[in-house]
């Protein structure tokens, strides 16, 4: 059978796995942990990340033993091969929001065939809230979903989202400032994947970043938006890949002014 021709088998192991891992977390989540850091004061990890991830690559390994897994932590790959499939996992996404007992984290599992995502799941445990998408739609919960009608950008609500390190925040400063003087409203969740869901069920109007991106941030979130009716660019306005440059997603009707703004951040 084609890969391809395989896509509604992975999208209910992208789900099977994205709930393991959620259940990992969820357990240790509000207990005292042991929080290490990654390089950046502000980029930290658990013991649960890793336990996480673990049990995704266990639910992954059990029906696609030879596919290969790239990953947030540790062992799994950084980069995504061009061809054939791949799944590309993030553990906990928002763990700083995780460490402080805030409860927008969760689990993000794509499967990817040919650097093209056919399916993705976020699964968001202490809010109850699972987001995924594959062949036969996009969901919240088993709801259909799709992205927002606001057409005018002063009633629009937008999030500039993928954290800023401490020598590049005045792009930070420059982001805040385009969004607050374009659009009707400006929220950050801490969680990628959750904004990104959050823009694919009609929550946000739109996300954007001048940054390069992780495939395990933005993958499954990117489906989810594209299979809700959204549109997802770099910063050119072409399709955005997960080896982008920037990465502006939104409601498609406000796009245009969202990719000027998050152009405007270099400027």
């Amino acid at each position: 059978m084609d890969e391809l021709e395989r896509a509604d088998e992975r999208a209910a192991c992208a789900l099977r796995a994205a709930r393991a891992g959620a259940s990992v977390a969820e357990e240790s989540f509000r207990t005292t942990l042991d929080v290490e850091t990654k390089g950046e004061k502000t980029d930290v990890v658990t013991q649960a990340d890793r336990d996480a991830q673990d049990a995704v690559i266990e639910a992954i390994r059990e029906e696609f033993p030879d596919d290969p897994i790239v990953g947030e932590e540790e062992d799994a790959l950084k980069e995504v091969p061009e061809s054939g499939p791949v799944w590309i996992v993030d553990p906990i996404d928002g763990t700083s929001n995780y460490v402080r007992g805030l409860r927008i984290f969760g689990t993000a599992v794509a499967a990817v065939i040919d650097g093209e995502p056919v399916a993705g799941v976020t699964d968001l445990p202490a809010l109850g809230d699972t987001y995924r998408a594959g062949p036969a739609g996009v969901y919240r919960n088993d709801r259909e979903i799709s992205v927002s009608k606001t057409a005018d950008p002063e009633a629009a609500t937008v999030s500039p989202t993928f954290w800023w390190d401490f020598d590049q925040r005045d792009q930070y400063a420059a982001a805040a400032r385009e969004v607050v003087e374009r659009f009707g409203d400006m929220r950050r969740f801490g969680s990628a994947q959750a904004t990104l869901a959050t823009v694919a069920c009609g929550g946000l109007d739109g996300t954007m970043t001048n940054l390069p991106t992780n495939s395990w941030d933005t993958v499954a979130g990117v489906a989810m938006i594209r299979e809700a009716g959204g549109t997802v660019t770099d910063l050119e306005g072409e399709r955005w890949r997960h080896d982008s440059v920037g990465l502006v997603a939104s409601n498609g009707a406000i796009h245009e002014e969202l990719l000027e703004a998050t152009r405007a951040i270099d400027d």
